[in-house]
């Protein structure tokens, strides 16, 4: 910190102006002062929007003796009036600051009105003829007016934040959800894949019990074929084939 106040405590102090430079200057405030008064007091025609640039810049001369942008005069005319709705008629003019910016003289002046206060931004060229080249009147915000403009903002972002916590919750809360849809669905799904695997039991069952079945008849084939060889008195049974077993 103590660094950056000795580094900037030099640049503060502008480069000394000119005697031709101060007179401009001097010279500007003067007319601002002036410009101030003029466009407060001006009252645009119905014809002045059919004016030319040039046009414009002719009578402004004509009459009142100063070089203006014929552009920036018509620019200017309408930013006093919109501003004089606001802050009222200007009552007074406080003061004046210049600064040279390049080829501009910029001069602001401290106006009071009969609502609120404003200042006036005049700019000049930084020559000889002192040519006009804007003009605007800025309306200074009361303190109601900012506390108001902050509270709007206070409740506008709260609004916001406040909003997006809520669409954060039922985000969330949808979470919760989403397992029942799966469950109803599975369920929906569930009979039928139960019903698919009775019928492949059934069917193993089946399979199993001809296989058995099979597997007995054999059997008393083989059984009663030894008996008859044994009554005959036969070694094997090669002399006789059993072709059929009726139950009785």
């Amino acid at each position: 910190m103590i660094a950056c106040i000795f580094g900037l405590s030099a640049c503060g102090s502008g480069e000394d102006l000119t005697a031709y430079e101060q007179q401009k200057t001097e010279y500007a405030q003067m007319l601002a002062t002036n410009m101030v008064s003029l466009l407060s007091q001006y009252e645009k025609d119905a014809f002045f929007d059919e004016y030319t640039a040039e046009e414009i810049e002719y009578a402004v001369g004509t009459q009142y003796s100063v070089n203006v942008d014929g552009n920036a005069f018509a620019s200017a005319v309408n930013s006093f009036q919109t501003a004089k709705e606001s802050m009222g008629a200007i009552t007074e003019v406080k003061g004046t600051t210049v600064s040279i910016d390049g080829n501009e003289i910029i001069v602001e002046v401290e106006v009071a009105g009969e609502k609120k206060s404003a200042t006036a931004e005049i700019v000049y060229s930084n020559d000889s003829f002192l040519t006009m080249k804007a003009a605007s009147l800025n309306p200074k915000s009361t303190v109601g007016e900012l506390m108001g403009r902050a509270a709007l903002n206070t409740v506008i972002g709260m609004g916001t934040v406040f909003a997006v916590l809520i669409l954060i919750s039922a985000i969330i809360s949808a979470f919760s959800i989403i397992p029942k849809i799966q469950a109803n669905r599975a369920k929906k799904k569930a009979p039928a894949e139960e019903t698919t695997g009775v019928d492949n039991a059934v069917a193993q069952i089946v399979e199993q019990e001809t296989v058995v079945d099979e597997t007995d008849d054999l059997e008393l084939v083989a059984v009663i074929a030894a008996a008859v060889a044994a009554c005959e008195g036969a070694v094997s049974t090669d002399g006789f084939v059993v072709r059929s077993i009726r139950r009785r």
